[in-house]
């Protein structure tokens, strides 16, 4: 039975291992997130219609003010 070393075992799991490694790395965006979005959603009258439905269930959740003479 052949002995294997660590230094040969560990050499065939690099092998293995740089198959799922890809040749460059990942490019990683520059500049904000939300700068790629801005303006997305100008004149789309869905959004505007959730914003509003929004800002209606946020106001009913503001305590009422009592307003007696």
């Amino acid at each position: 039975m052949a002995t294997v070393t660590l230094e040969e075992r560990v050499a065939v799991l690099e092998q293995k291992v740089a198959r799922f490694i890809p040749e460059e790395p990942e490019r990683t965006p520059k500049g904000p997130w939300w700068k790629k979005i801005v303006g997305v959603y100008k004149n789309d009258p869905e959004f505007a219609e959730a914003e509003r439905l929004g800002r209606e269930y946020r106001e009913s959740l503001r305590p009422q003010e009592d307003v007696t003479p």
